[in-house]
């Protein structure tokens, strides 16, 4: 009787392992590069890092997180240069519901606030501009585990309110766990973001989950 049950605990072990709860409480930091189709103008890519966190407030289902991304880009032309510096801050709540043992229902609200840092030099003489935006986000989606190693996530993005004018996006990431603590991300975001222009935003980087 002792091995038979033995036996079953053994058996049912993985199928627990599975339907662990995903974590809400992580920080995460990584490659940031954001991609601008300018067409009929020439495509604008920048390069940067980005860091945000999570924190969960357990039984609720409530979460709160931030973000904080940054990319620059130059661009050379006849008789001078120019640098170019986009931030993107975010902060907000989360509510996330499950929808079963491998997957959770996710709807978040933030406010965000993006800088614009301009720095052109002309024959020898610089100049310097800088603006900003912001206005929320509400987004709500999918977050689920494939495997015991793989996770992956789907929602869509709505950006409106202040100085926002109402676009959408889409987003899909995934998570590839390397031990209970330490995963490597990934995430595409596409919407037209930037002065109604197409633009995607991809992520990579490492997780702690807590």
């Amino acid at each position: 009787m002792k091995t038979t049950l033995l036996a079953l605990a053994l058996a049912a072990a993985p199928f627990a392992a599975s339907a662990a709860p995903l974590s809400y409480t992580y920080i995460e930091g990584g490659y940031n590069r954001l991609h601008v189709d300018n067409d009929p103008y020439e495509d604008t890519t920048a390069d940067g890092a980005y860091l945000r966190g999570s924190y969960d407030f357990g039984s609720s289902g409530v979460n709160v997180f931030g973000s904080v991304s940054k990319v620059s880009d130059t661009e050379n032309f006849t008789g001078g240069r120019a640098d170019i510096d986009l931030r993107d801050d975010q902060i907000g709540v989360g509510y996330h519901q499950p929808m079963g043992p491998r997957a959770d229902f996710i709807a978040e609200a933030a406010w965000v606030h993006e800088v614009a840092d301009l720095k052109e030099t002309l024959a020898g003489v610089t100049y310097r501009d800088s603006a900003s935006a912001h206005g929320g986000r509400a987004s709500v989606g999918v977050r689920g585990q494939f495997n015991d190693i793989v996770e992956g996530l789907l929602k869509a993005n709505y950006y409106d309110g202040g100085d926002f004018e109402g676009t959408w996006s889409g987003t899909v990431g995934a998570e590839f766990h390397i031990n209970p603590t330490w995963g490597i991300t990934a995430e595409i975001e596409h919407g037209d973001l930037i002065d109604d222009a197409a633009t995607t935003r991809y992520q990579v980087g490492v997780r702690a989950s807590f």
